[in-house]
């Protein structure tokens, strides 16, 4: 037969209520106590059931995080920074992936309603309406990169419009006088405000310099096509500024398949700062994202609203980009007078 929890408080001769509070982490258990119950659910080997505890404390002790996709290198990197946090509170996660779709998103939520104490949400289609109709109003939840926070959530994000600001101004700053951009997505939160940052750079250190967009998907193939595009030119740009790594390093392949070298024939900068960036050759200057911190602050968060319900907490955090100055851009780390804080030379 199975060992109980009242199996457990007869080896340890205290009470069920004294058991339920060791195991459900409570504190109001004195020292000596707490080592007895623990030394006996060892001993016995005891396995708390997971149902019937959530039926008590009213917790799944697991989060949803629902996310655009779980391809690349930068999902990896944000799911690494949610689930470092997560197993620091002894959380399990329960992710999924709308695949750019909405009605993928939506039936994703709907699945999680009732499974999970709270909920992570990433997603180009998070507008008021769409939260409205698919987030339970009492569900702890907080947004990365969204372009509507309720009031019932809270907001992670990057301040992708001065990333790509100072990208371009650093671009400038090194006599790069056409600039060409590859975009994200149309419906991209994040694309939106990179693409926004890139015009109004271009406007306040290039007047009147005719603005080159190639479309984008965030994708390596998409930015290999950008970069055949750019080769068929009757006039080639000085730079290509892509809207992330991915797309910059498809850039890079085209470019180098023709024969140009980079930086000196054309220069290169992406955004986002992913791992592969500072392995391919050249390496890649960049926008660095912190992206494991992205994820790890958000979950972080998202635990205190689920922990203290009623806490004065700040509803929307921006953290801030960083340019990462490498080989693909040119010349040596010139620090930008605004918009981003710091600047590494890598």
């Amino acid at each position: 037969m199975s060992v109980t929890i009242k199996d457990v408080a007869k080896a340890a001769h205290v009470s069920v209520a004294s058991v339920s509070r060791v195991l459900n982490g409570r504190e109001n258990v004195n020292e000596e106590t707490r080592k007895r119950i623990l030394a006996a659910v060892r001993r016995l080997r005891y396995i708390p059931n997971g149902a019937a505890r959530s039926l008590i404390t009213r917790r799944t002790h697991t989060l949803g995080a629902l996310l655009p996709d779980l391809h690349g290198e930068f999902f990896s990197e944000l799911i690494r920074g949610i689930d470092i946090a997560a197993r620091a509170h002894g959380q399990h996660l329960l992710v999924s992936s709308s695949h750019g779709d909405a009605d993928e998103a939506a039936a994703a939520l709907r699945t999680m309603r009732g499974k999970v104490d709270g909920l992570l949400v990433m997603s180009p289609y998070a507008d008021a309406d769409f939260l409205a109709d698919n987030l339970p109003p009492a569900m702890p939840t907080v947004l990365i990169n969204t372009p509507h926070t309720p009031d019932n959530c809270m907001a992670m994000s990057v301040d992708n419009h001065a990333g790509a600001y100072a990208m371009v101004e650093h671009l400038a700053s090194l006599g790069h006088r056409h600039i060409a951009f590859i975009n994200g997505p149309d419906d991209n939160f994040e694309a939106q405000n990179r693409l926004l940052g890139y015009r109004d750079a271009m406007a306040e250190f290039l007047p009147g310099t005719p603005l080159q967009i190639l479309e984008g998907e965030f994708t390596d193939v998409s930015g290999y096509r950008a970069g055949q595009h750019l080769l068929q030119l009757e006039q080639r740009p000085d730079a290509v500024f892509a809207a992330n790594d991915m797309m910059a390093i498809g850039c890079l392949s085209a470019l180098h398949e023709a024969g140009l070298r980079v930086p000196e024939d054309i220069a290169l900068a992406g955004f986002d700062d992913i791992p592969l960036a500072r392995y391919i050759t050249p390496k890649l200057t960049t926008v660095r994202v912190h992206i494991a911190e992205l994820g790890e602050q958000a979950l972080e968060r998202l635990v205190q609203a689920i922990e203290d319900p009623n806490a004065d907490a700040e509803r929307e955090k921006t953290l801030e980009s960083e340019l990462v100055l490498r080989a693909s851009s040119g010349t040596s780390a010139h620090k930008t007078r605004r918009k981003t804080a710091h600047v590494s030379k890598v």
